[in-house]
């Protein structure tokens, strides 16, 4: 395991090069960095996603007391999934797993989805919703339980896909809850071969639901994206420079599709 989180953060520093040289902070990095596209697991179909989330450089110091420190903090989180048709599927985010700076590991909580989509991946229009709801550590967010409804659209073409969440959180429980907030995450991506994309995801805070005036205050962060298979494994990797209110700069992220159930 140590020798996985030397080599992650090597790869992190040696790709992170560009992006320090512009400076800046960035979105934290959640357990899920992700626009979710029209992808959808066959009827009756497992899955699993790995996600592995690394801060390459940012400031050091937590959010609030007792909270934890971000930088150089790997977050690893499998994604079960188990698809019910065409249009409904299943997720659970299990366990949500963080290693800190210090190569302490530590199960952080849980997070449960439901996805609906319109129709199957194929050329065209597509659109969906997600809902999210979890429970986590102290460590991570000073409200243990929160959800979020994830609106899905974009389109497909010969060349070119095209997607775009809008991602609505609120916390259901804990002392510092606040107005539901809005996020708007896009991903635009050019095929390069059959089962290789590459493109620019971003991911931008637009303020409160209730008002939208305080964009500039808020966090964004764009990712360089490559999305390819390897044989029968998935993956999705992206190096990203943020700028905004967050005390990330630089963050690395892959999402690794294992073959279960194919």
């Amino acid at each position: 395991m140590r020798c996985t989180i030397v080599l992650l953060r090597s790869i992190a520093g040696c790709a992170a090069l560009p992006a320090l040289i512009a400076g800046g902070h960035a979105r934290a990095a959640d357990e899920e960095i992700q626009v979710y596209m029209n992808e959808i697991n066959a009827p009756g179909q497992p899955g699993l996603d790995l996600h592995v989330n690394d801060v390459a450089s940012g400031k050091g110091t937590p959010d609030y007391p007792g909270g934890q420190s971000s930088l150089h903090r790997v977050r690893v989180t499998p994604e079960f999934s188990y698809s019910l048709d065409d249009h409904f599927e299943l997720g659970a985010y299990l366990p949500l797993t963080t290693i800190d700076a210090n190569g302490r590991f530590r199960v952080d909580g849980w997070k449960l989805r439901v996805k609906w989509l319109a129709r199957h991946p194929g050329r065209g229009f597509y659109y969906g919703i997600n809902y999210e709801v979890g429970r986590v550590d102290y460590r991570l967010d000073q409200n243990a339980w929160n959800n979020e409804v994830k609106l899905i659209a974009g389109w497909e073409g010969d060349h070119w896909i095209i997607g775009t969440n809008t991602n609505i959180d609120f916390a259901l429980s804990g002392p510092a809850k606040t107005p539901a907030s809005v996020q708007l995450a896009t991903k635009a991506a050019y095929k390069l071969a059959r089962e290789t994309t590459f493109g620019i995801e971003s991911y931008n805070g637009i303020g409160a639901l209730r008002s939208f005036a305080n964009v500039s205050a808020s966090e964004h962060s764009t990712f360089l994206a490559l999305d390819t298979r390897l044989g029968r494994w998935d993956l999705n990797a992206g190096i990203g420079k943020g700028y905004g209110t967050a005390k990330d700069s630089v963050i690395v992220k892959f999402i690794i599709g294992v073959p279960i159930g194919k």
